[in-house]
This record gives structure tokens, C-alpha cells and sequence, in this order.
């Protein structure tokens, strides 16, 4: 009888996770990067623009997180399509995804122009960083509808479990992005000192720019013989199929990003240093959260193709392979924040005379990312379990379970904490952490249940 790791070393799918998974983690660096930068970038142009930076951010990506995970969830019709061998229906499935792009895009813009500024006054922050609130979630909001496109567009790669391009794109968008970020908000060059609407401006402007080389990669000759992809028609089986499972599966996301919307919303009542000093540990936790989504949304990818062929045990093997991928980089995170958070929060120091109000930042900032250091492997967990629950399409309980979590463990204590009891910084980071450890204990019942093994997302008869 083999051993339980010989067993392990003749099934597992390293090789296929690190393929599929890695260039969307390096496509997730490339989007973290360009956030980090534009953070860091802020945090040396002023303390009001680092403040404002985060909560508005947040906010427009809670919007666009919802109806980008939707058109995004093309990515598993197109898994299980391909995974059946059913190629004609993946064009048909990304044109669905895009018209549902447009329409909430437009949908976005409006909404964001209706909403910002009784947002911010709702949230009680300083009437400077109110007004800087404003300039950045309108901008980014105006121009979500590349952003939200982008998700679905880069199903057709991902969903395939060909995922090169899809990071050759967004390293391209952050190449472009960097160095405009930096000579909008400063005034570099030919380009005018804009600050945080320089920010959002450049932060647009590479949205559009990966919309057109996904495009130009995309809508070829090639591809339309394969996979019908220039067959724009509107097909109401699938298009109803998207939202039935995209819908749940983006609320569940949209609910997460909310409760830490709100969690930045309380902690600003707080006071203008907490929020700085949490907006620049948010930021920094990016670097962790943005590679387990990577890798989420990879195995995604690998359980619908699995399901497509009617083989969930494989599904289950890349699931754990993936875990096992996370875990050794989570560790190595884990010692950065521990041993040397000082060298991570000096990034965002001021090296002139503005220094010295930093000070509470650095202090605080090091018990802060040492909380983050005792859950970042959970949310890593979680993140993978959710990614196998959303590719076989069990979208319907993800999203009432993380839902419950959200307002019970997250939003409630949060707010009661800070309202009522008036807790501080340290009692709102504990409630983040956890947040994240039911968020985990959640999925990982719900897979270990194996309910999903049975579940499709695209027509039955397509796989039989």
C-alpha cells in the first residue's frame, strides 16, 4: 500500500495550477502594482490625498466589483463549454458577458454622478478629504465600463486554461499606468500638477488600453472559425443562465468588499490618522489578497473544465495543489509583516519635512500588519474554496453564507464597536480578523460537504 504522499506525488496537478493560476497571479500583481503605486504616490503628495484615496476606491470598486464579477463569471461558462468540448457556444457565452458590460457600465456612470457627494457627506469625513473623495470615485466610476468589459474579455483566456495573455495585457496596462499616475498627480513633463484627480485619470486610461489589446487579441479570424467569436447575437438561454449564477456569485464578493467598505467608512469616524494609517495597511495587505484572488479565479477556471468532462476528482486535485502553492507564499508574507513591517510601511513615508506627521502611522501601522499576518493564510483558504464553489456554480449559497457573515461578524460589531462603545483602531482590525476566519470556516464546510461535484453551470445536456 503506497504511502499517503507517494499517493499525492503521483496525482497531484502542480504543474497544471502553476500554468493556468501563475500568469493571473503576475495579472493581479500588475493591477496591485498599479494601486500600490497610486497610493504611494498620494501618500507623498499629501495626507488628505492618501486619506481619500482608499474610501473612494473602495466605494467605486464595490459598484464595479458586483457587476464586474458578473460579466466575469463567462470565465466558468466558457471553463465548462470547453471542458465539454462544446467550442461554438464560448463566443455566444463572451458576447453575453459584454453586453452585460455595457449596460452596467453606463448604469455605473450614471449612478456614481447621482450618489457621490451625499456618499461622502454620509460618511463624515473631514470636508478636505470629502471634496477629494468626490473627484476620485466620480472619475473612476465614468470610465468603469473598460474595467468591467476587461473581466469579461478575459474569461475567453482564462476559461480556456490559457492565461499568457492575459497577463502580457495587464503588465502592459501597469507599464502605461506608472509613469502617467506619477506625472498627473505631480506635474511632471508636458502634464499639468492634477493630485488625486491625475490618479484617477491615469488609472482610466489604462483600463481603456487593456479593453483595446484584449480586443485586438481577441475578435480575430482564427478565433471566429473555432469559436464563433464575432457571433454577436443575443442568446437569452445563456445570457439567463449568467445571471442566475453570476449574480449570486458576484454578490458574494460585492458583500465581502463591502463590509471592508464599511469597516474604512467607521474607522474614518475614528479620526484622520486611523484612516490613513488603515488605508496604508489595506494597501499593503493587497499584496497579499490580490495573488490568492489570482489563484481563485484559476481554479474557477480548472473546476469548470474538470466538470465539463465529468471528472470532479480532478477538480479536487487542483483545488489542494493550489493550496499548497498559497500556502508557501503566505508564509513567506507572514515573516515580512512579523519580522521587518517597518521596512513595509517606510514605502509610504515622506523622506521631507512632512515626515514627522507620520510618526502614528509607523507606530500603529506595525500592530496593524501584524494582525494581517494572523489571517492571511485564512483568507488565502478561503479565497481558493470559494474559487472551486463558484467554478461548478454553487454561487446560491456563497452568497447568502458570506452574506450573514458579513453583517453578523463584520458589519454589526464594527459599527456597535465604534458607535456605541467607541472602540478604537485595534478593536476594528480585530473584527477584520475575524471576519476573515468564519469567512474561511464557512467554504471549507461547504466543500468538504462535496455538494458542488454536482452542480453545472451551463446546459446539462451539453455534457452528457
Amino acid at each position: 500500500m503506497l504511502h499517503p504522499w507517494l499517493k499525492w506525488k503521483k496525482k497531484h496537478r502542480y504543474r497544471e495550477v502553476a500554468i493556468v493560476c501563475f500568469p493571473l497571479v503576475m495579472s493581479m500583481a500588475a493591477i496591485t502594482v498599479m494601486e500600490f503605486t497610486d497610493r504611494v504616490f498620494l501618500s507623498n503628495y499629501s495626507l488628505e490625498a492618501i486619506s481619500a484615496v482608499a474610501p473612494a476606491g473602495i466605494a467605486v470598486f464595490l459598484i464595479v466589483a458586483f457587476f464586474g464579477g458578473v460579466a466575469g463569471y463567462t470565465n466558468v461558462f466558457i471553463a465548462q463549454y470547453s471542458g465539454a468540448g462544446v467550442h461554438k457556444r464560448v463566443g455566444v457565452a463572451l458576447w453575453q458577458g459584454l453586453y452585460f458590460s455595457l449596460f452596467s457600465g453606463i448604469l455605473t456612470a450614471f449612478a456614481v454622478t447621482l450618489v457621490a457627494k451625499p456618499l461622502f457627506v454620509l460618511a463624515g469625513h473631514a470636508s478636505e478629504i470629502q471634496r477629494l473623495e468626490v473627484i476620485y470615485f466620480k472619475i473612476l466610476g465614468w470610465g468603469s465600463v473598460s474595467h468591467i468589459a476587461n473581466h469579461a474579455l478575459s474569461g475567453f483566456f482564462a476559461g480556456r486554461g490559457i492565461t499568457r495573455p492575459v497577463m502580457v495585457i495587464n503588465a502592459i496596462g501597469m507599464a502605461i499606468n506608472i509613469p502617467l499616475d506619477y506625472a498627473l498627480i505631480n506635474g511632471i513633463w508636458i502634464f499639468p500638477e492634477l493630485g488625486i484627480t491625475g490618479a484617477a485619470i491615469a488609472t482610466v486610461t489604462s483600463w481603456g488600453i487593456i479593453t483595446l489589446l484584449f480586443s485586438l487579441m481577441i475578435f480575430t479570424r482564427e478565433n471566429h472559425k473555432a469559436f464563433l467569436i464575432r457571433c454577436m447575437a443575443y442568446d437569452q438561454i445563456i445570457f439567463s443562465r449568467l445571471m442566475r449564477f453570476g449574480i449570486p456569485g458576484a454578490l458574494q464578493f460585492s458583500m465581502d468588499i463591502f463590509a471592508f467598505t464599511f469597516f474604512v467608512f467607521m474607522v474614518g469616524r475614528i479620526g484622520k490618522t486611523e484612516l490613513a494609517i488603515s488605508n496604508i495597511v489595506i494597501s499593503i495587505n493587497s499584496l497579499a489578497f490580490m495573488p490568492a484572488m489570482g489563484f481563485s479565479y484559476g481554479v474557477s477556471a480548472l473546476v469548470g473544465q474538470a466538470l465539463g468532462r465529468k471528472k470532479p476528482e480532478d477538480a479536487k486535485l487542483a483545488a489542494w495543489s493550489a493550496i499548497h502553492i498559497l500556502l508557501a507564499y503566505t508564509f513567506v508574507i507572514d515573516l515580512l509583516f512579523i519580522f521587518a513591517p517597518g521596512l513595509v510601511l517606510s514605502v509610504f513615508i515622506p523622506t521631507n519635512q512632512a515626515a514627522a506627521a507620520y510618526a502614528a502611522v509607523m507606530e500603529t501601522g506595525v500592530t496593524l500588519l501584524r494582525i494581517v499576518a494572523a489571517y492571511i493564510l485564512l483568507d488565502a483558504l478561503y479565497m481558493t474554496f470559494s474559487g472551486v464553489l463558484k467554478g461548478a456554480g454553487d454561487t446560491h449559497f456563497i452568497m447568502w453564507s458570506i452574506g450573514f457573515v458579513a453583517l453578523f461578524v463584520m458589519i454589526l460589531p464594527v459599527y456597535i464597536g465604534i458607535e456605541v462603545f467607541q472602540q478604537g483602531l485595534i478593536y476594528a482590525w480585530m473584527c477584520v480578523l475575524m471576519f476573515i476566519t468564519s469567512l474561511f470556516i464557512v467554504t471549507s464546510a461547504r466543500y468538504k460537504q462535496g455538494k458542488w461535484k454536482e452542480i453545472l453551470v451551463v446546459e446539462r445536456e451539453v455534457v452528457e
